[in-house]
């Protein structure tokens, strides 16, 4: 990152920290730079003997900055940018920024806005990697928090404090039914028909399920007033269990507009069902945010396709 390969050579001990305060793990900042713990701990040590101060917090499993790391850290991200523009005015030579962008992301924006987002973005960051995850959004939310990503696209918030959450786009639920269906030949039906027959839904923790039982409970109802005859992992297997007449399901009209088309789902309003949904991305404040994911938001902010906002 940042064109860590010369930045490691005449800088190692902010790299070094840098590194792992973006990972929070001195063991993964050592496996990132092919150090060893010991040598990773060693720098670290030193810097805060030479400062007289602690720039990490030791916490079970994971590490966080201090005020004072904090600090250190933004002005090493300043430094290292100076380094760059030095060796391209110098060497007339642009210096490539590259590094790695961890994105978690759940189904909905993991497999419809990123693939529309990404090439944009590699096109303009080209020496830039992006690793991306797909799962569910508590999942989502517990690896950025555990430091395992440095964003994620999620389909519901939580109430911790310690976690950002930035409106992204809207997403639309819609109910659907295999061919034939009794229902299918309605184009508006209303919540007690749906809860007389079958459902396939999500499992929890997804931003989906979270959003179905939401507008269940805003109409009075519950899960328990559905007859829940599949929970599935991911959007796929329960369009492909609707299609074999499992049941019905309330997906993401992004979700589901291939196979309308083509006539293998059939959608129908429910008239007093609202169950529309926000996408968010969410961060997790304690932590730095790398220079990959920093570049990534910015991109976000610019981008037609998103309506990015607090």
């Amino acid at each position: 990152m940042r064109g860590e390969g010369s930045n490691d050579v005449e800088l190692p001990y902010l790299v070094t920290f840098s590194k792992a305060a973006e990972l929070s793990s001195f063991t993964g900042a050592a496996k990132a730079m092919r150090l060893t713990q010991a040598a990773v701990s060693q720098r670290i040590q030193s810097l805060e003997q030479m400062l007289n101060t602690p720039l990490f917090k030791r916490l079970p499993g994971r590490l966080l900055l201090t005020e004072a790391g904090q600090q250190l850290y933004d002005c090493a991200q300043r430094i290292f940018e100076l380094h760059r523009q030095a060796r391209s005015e110098i060497s007339g030579r642009e210096a490539p920024l590259s590094g790695d962008l961890f994105i978690a992301a759940s189904s909905v924006p993991g497999e419809h806005f990123l693939p529309a987002l990404l090439p944009a973005f590699a096109q303009k960051h080209p020496h830039l990697r992006v690793r991306a995850a797909v799962s569910d959004s508590m999942t989502v939310i517990a690896q950025v928090e555990r430091g395992g990503a440095s964003i994620g696209l999620v389909g519901r918030k939580t109430d911790h404090p310690h976690l950002r959450f930035r409106h992204l786009t809207s997403d639309r639920m819609v109910l659907v039914s295999p061919k034939g269906h009794a229902l299918g030949k309605r184009r508006t039906v209303t919540l007690s028909q749906v809860t007389a027959f079958p459902l396939v839904i999500r499992e929890a923790g997804s931003g989906l399920r979270h959003c179905f039982e939401r507008a269940l409970e805003r109409a009075g109802r519950s899960l328990a007033d559905c007859r829940v005859a599949l929970e599935l992992g991911s959007n796929e297997a329960i369009k492909q269990a609707v299609q074999r007449s499992a049941g019905l399901a309330v997906l993401s009209t992004l979700a589901v507009e291939t196979e309308i088309k083509a006539g293998r789902l059939k959608a129908i309003e429910v008239s007093d069902l609202e169950c529309d949904r926000d996408i968010f991305v969410v961060q997790d404040q304690r932590r730095v945010v790398p220079l990959p994911a920093r570049l990534f938001l910015t991109f976000l902010e610019s981008n037609p396709l998103v309506d990015f906002r607090p």
